[in-house]
């Protein structure tokens, strides 16, 4: 049986209620949730500080609207998102949100680089099931909103960026992503930044580097 830890933040208990139920009802056999709650910024960074001193959470999944910490330090489900990034490095962290203009969406994924991103009004039951399971296994999942802003602007900009023609051309030749870094001047975090943008791009729902690279190569980039 593998334990997954999980800490959910959201201001109304119901939809937390909602998320939980779809949860426990489409796990795997073998996984079993063991879910926090917290419905503002002061419970919710006590419980990220205290699991990284005790039991760190595998999962974190924040709302964007959320009441203010009392030393208003976290205002936004964006501040809880930073600091379980730093102080939970392993936790798959994923946003969900009303929020759907364009600059917000282009702010979350350049602050965040979230592993999931869910805008609620794309979200069924199914969909949330759907994502949670690819987020464990292989991150990241957009939903519709979010893919479809992704694709419109990084489409002119990434499509012919020779970097990332050549991260794909290196991993083409069997190259290693950690041995990137000796043919590119980028760190690996970079690196491993922009495979995350191009599997995106190229719609590769299996985090795997085979399957993007046989897209790129049906796309002509290969």
């Amino acid at each position: 049986m593998k334990d997954i830890n999980i800490l959910m933040v959201d201001d109304h208990p119901i939809i937390i209620e909602g998320y939980q139920n779809v949860l426990m009802a489409t796990k795997d056999e073998d996984q079993t949730l063991l879910i926090d709650t917290a419905n503002n910024c002061d419970t919710a960074q006590l419980m990220i500080n205290r699991a990284s001193k005790a039991t760190p959470y595998d999962v974190c999944f924040f709302d964007i609207s959320l009441p203010a910490s009392e030393d208003g330090k976290y205002a936004s489900g964006e501040d809880l998102a930073l600091l379980a990034k730093e102080v939970l490095p392993n936790a798959k962290i994923i946003i969900l949100t009303m929020f759907n203009e364009s600059f917000r969406i282009h702010n979350i994924i350049k602050e965040i680089n979230p592993d999931g991103f869910l805008i609620k009004s794309d979200l069924t039951s199914v969909e949330l099931a759907d994502a949670f399971q690819q987020i464990i296994k292989y991150p990241p999942y957009y939903s519709s909103t979010v893919s479809n802003y992704v694709k419109k602007t990084f489409t002119s900009e990434i499509y012919v960026d020779d970097v990332n023609r050549k991260i794909l051309h290196l991993l083409s030749q069997g190259i290693k992503t950690k041995s990137l870094c000796e043919y590119i001047p980028l760190s690996t975090s970079a690196i491993e930044k922009r495979k995350k943008q191009l599997k995106l791009l190229f719609s590769v729902t299996d985090g795997k580097d085979e399957t993007l690279l046989h897209e790129a190569r049906d796309k002509g980039y290969l």
